[in-house]
């Protein structure tokens, strides 16, 4: 048979996405909106949600091999979700770190210093973030089931070559390991305030009516993109999924 045969326009397949901001904002709010969701959560973030509400989510995760566990079973036995939510990378990323120094033999007293330092450490700490990102990917293209990474925010000063200096938000964790959750996704979205400002001439103040939006267009401000043509920010209300709109594969 010709290699030329098995050639075919792409299917829409679920979808793999980021949604990161400031805390409070909703993040897994937005999340339990996607299609029948699990959550795994590192954090506990459901409180925020009525009962009536709440999404099914494993318990709260103690220890790294608890966290492998729960993402086995999800590849490994039958279950009809559609959803998989991670809350937060952002506290993997410390669970992680707190692992790689606790069973290091020398006893570092940091990350940086773990595995013998010189990096070593923030290697094996990244190598943690992207099993996770595989487990994600083995579950998108086998079983169909979208993926939602949850993180926190952080600013960071961004020096270029060619551009004076300038701060930008991009993901709270160790610099080496957020490429897991930027390449290779179908969008990252950032939350915020819609802000507005008031006053003449230095002493201005900020201030918001309570407007979130998501923001999943390339922009110097923050991180975040998109593979589904979306050039506008989105306004995110209470319980629904402003992505639908863009993405019909999440309604059905």
């Amino acid at each position: 048979m010709s290699l030329l045969s098995s050639i075919e326009k792409p299917k829409d397949r679920a979808v793999i996405c980021t949604i990161t901001g400031d805390a409070g904002l909703g993040k897994t709010s937005l999340a339990a909106t996607f299609p029948k969701p699990i959550f795994i959560r590192a954090e506990d973030g459901l409180q925020a949600i009525p009962q009536s509400t709440r999404p099914d989510a494993f318990p709260v995760i103690q220890s790294v091999d608890s966290l492998w566990e729960q993402l086995t079973a999800l590849v490994k036995e039958d279950h009809d979700y559609k959803t998989l939510v991670i809350d937060s990378v952002t506290q993997l990323d410390t669970i992680f770190s707190t692992n790689i120094v606790e069973t290091d033999p020398k006893k570092p007293r940091t990350i940086a210093q773990a595995l013998g330092g010189y990096g070593a450490g923030f290697q094996a700490l990244s190598s943690m973030h992207g099993r996770v990102r595989k487990a994600a990917g083995v579950l998108n293209e086998r079983k169909n089931m979208n993926v939602v990474f949850i993180a926190h925010a952080e600013t960071e000063t961004i020096e270029l070559p060619d551009a004076d200096p300038y701060t930008r938000y991009n993901i709270r964790m160790q610099k080496k390991s957020v490429s897991h959750y930027i390449d290779n996704v179908d969008l990252v979205g950032f939350m915020k305030l819609e802000t507005f400002t008031q006053g003449d001439g230095e002493r201005k103040k900020a201030y918001s009516d309570g407007t979130r939006l998501l923001v999943t267009y390339a922009t110097a401000a923050n991180i975040s993109k998109n593979r589904f043509g979306i050039t506008e920010d989105i306004i995110v209300n209470n319980g629904e999924n402003p992505l639908i709109t863009f993405i019909p594969t999440l309604g059905e």
